[in-house]
């Protein structure tokens, strides 16, 4: 058997067993891919076509054992593995932390805050850090500034210990236990935040794998608003006066602009669409605070 007609078999096992995506793949034949890679550890961007690649009976029993205890547990991949890649950047993790996969990510990538990063002194906010993989990728962005990572969770917060250690960023990132802004001092020049913004409906019907992650880092109330009404009202004072905050709100647009019908923000572009991650200027909030 050759590398690609076992990502292909485990793609329709998979698929059949009507197992749900999105938690650092999108669809069966990636998570496949990264199964079959994973378990036999190759590296994520190996060729599945190299004819030269053939794969053992018993690299194939392997892969079957993981494949199965996916289906039959329904377990995101990334628990079963232990790691998950956002960004092409490899985080550690495990069910105390929601599982790398944050917008945001594609968007430090594009270089659109750069701007709000000054070339010194520059301090940098990930609000709801969690897994701590946006803290990583802010210090890796921006080797000028240093990252204060803010999570409610002290669970949470050991993954992301492990993960600022992996990336040896610890001279360059803080990490608190904090209550929303509790645990801030002075001003930022960019606050990123991915908040616990699923809606009580939305978060009734999740699937397994999704119910698996910890309920604090998704569940955001009857309209998925609970933790971004007072985030927004206080990010002001905790802003430069030319700083930015960055907020994802996943499909909650609508209830977003219930929620604030005076704010416009501006919608950053990413793969899952445009009205995902808003940017807001510190003047912009200053009327909420």
């Amino acid at each position: 058997m050759t590398l690609r007609q076992l990502v292909d078999h485990c793609r329709t096992l998979l698929e059949s067993a009507g197992v749900s995506f999105g938690q650092g793949t999108v669809n069966a034949l990636d998570e496949a891919a990264w199964l079959v890679l994973w378990r036999l550890g190759l590296p994520l961007d190996t060729d599945l076509d190299d004819p030269s690649r053939s794969v053992s009976s018993g690299d194939r029993a392997l892969v079957q054992t993981l494949l199965d205890q996916r289906i039959q547990t329904r377990q995101p991949l990334a628990y079963l593995t232990g790691e998950a890649w956002l960004q092409g950047v490899p985080f550690d993790v495990d069910e105390r932390a929601i599982i790398p996969r944050s917008l945001i990510a594609e968007v430090l990538a594009m270089g659109w805050l750069d701007e709000y990063v000054p070339e010194v002194n520059a301090r940098v906010m990930d609000l709801c850090t969690g897994n701590g993989s946006l803290a990583v990728l802010a210090a890796m962005a921006w080797p000028q500034a240093m990252v204060h990572g803010l999570d409610l969770s002290p669970q949470a917060l050991q993954v992301a210990a492990r993960n600022v250690e992996r990336h040896a960023m610890g001279e360059r990132i803080e990490l608190s236990v904090s209550d929303g802004f509790a645990a801030a001092h002075g001003r930022y020049h960019l606050i990123l935040c991915n908040p616990p913004y699923v809606n009580q409906h939305s978060m009734n019907e999740l699937p397994p794998e999704f119910r698996a992650e910890p309920s604090l880092a998704l569940a955001g109330g009857p309209d998925g608003m609970d933790f971004i009404r007072p985030c927004l009202h206080e990010a002001a004072q905790w802003l430069t006066p030319d700083g930015a905050l960055v907020l994802e709100i996943g499909h909650e647009i609508d209830h977003f602009e219930r929620a604030f019908p005076s704010l416009t923000p501006w919608w950053l572009e990413t793969s899952a669409g445009d009205t995902q991650v808003a940017l807001l200027r510190a003047a912009d909030l200053v009327a909420l605070s």
